[in-house]
């Protein structure tokens, strides 16, 4: 069976995504970390680069096919290249099929296994988990919203994420000199904590009015957006936290 998340297509994605929620039902959605279909169906959505209406579609497509509490659509037929997914997939496990679903969106089972000191204190291994995908979601939705804001028109982006240089997205035009520096958060809620690295605040500290802090809000219900350029003057109150923590290494003599 094809599990390589990488030679799967998008939309197969979503149907697969589709899938797991009718099979599994709540049982599945708890599995991912989520509190509501609408909240795992958003945050799956956008970080798959789709509508989380995509989701549904699919979920209603499966939904006669198991004995939850929804009719789904009942009265026509499956699509053929939905039931070849189903045929192919639907005897994965709970746990399986989690881990797929985990998979579309950058969750790694062995990184999670390398970073379980980076949990914050009783933070279960799903929302961990939550929380690496809702960063995921939150930058493609500002990749999708983008083109449609006036602060960025007109400007090419390249996706900074993993180049460690403290924001997500460099905006820049040809006739400019200079570029935005887009840092970008995802929150679940319509409010909460918004945290900066030190590399942010201090790339934030030096391009001041060219560092934009790009906040995706209400994952749970329906996600909208807020833009604070030049943060660390916009009126935000930032508290320096601080955090000791222990390394530990193995020394031998050659």
């Amino acid at each position: 069976m094809l599990l390589d998340p990488h030679k799967i297509s998008k939309r197969e994605k979503l149907i697969l995504t589709g899938l797991y929620l009718a099979k599994y039902d709540s049982l599945g959605l708890k599995k991912l970390g989520f509190g509501s279909f609408v909240e795992g169906m958003n945050v799956v959505g956008y970080a798959l680069g789709a509508k989380p209406a995509s989701i549904k579609n699919y979920r209603d497509e499966f939904d006669p096919l198991f004995p939850n509490r929804r009719k789904g659509w009942h009265k026509r037929p499956r699509r053929e290249y939905c039931l070849k997914v189903y045929e192919e997939y639907r005897k994965l496990d709970l746990d399986m099929f989690a881990s797929l679903i985990k998979s579309f969106v950058g969750y790694d089972e062995r990184i999670w296994i390398e970073s379980k000191e980076t949990r914050k204190k009783g933070e279960s291994e799903s929302t961990f988990a939550k929380r690496l995908i809702t960063g995921v979601a939150a930058e493609n939705y500002f990749e999708s919203i983008r083109p449609t804001l006036s602060e960025f028109q007109g400007c090419f982006a390249e996706n900074t994420t993993k180049l460690g240089c403290g924001f997500d997205f460099r905006l820049s035009k040809e006739e400019w000199d200079e570029f935005f520096a887009i840092e970008v958060k995802g929150l679940a809620e319509r409010t909460g904590s918004v945290s900066l690295t030190p590399k942010e605040h201090e790339v934030a500290d030096k391009l001041a009015e060219r560092y934009f802090l790009f906040v995706v809000t209400n994952f749970r219900e329906r996600p909208c957006h807020a833009i604070y350029r030049n943060p660390l003057s916009s009126g935000l109150q930032f508290t320096k936290k601080e955090r000791v923590t222990v390394q530990v290494s193995w020394l031998t003599n050659i």
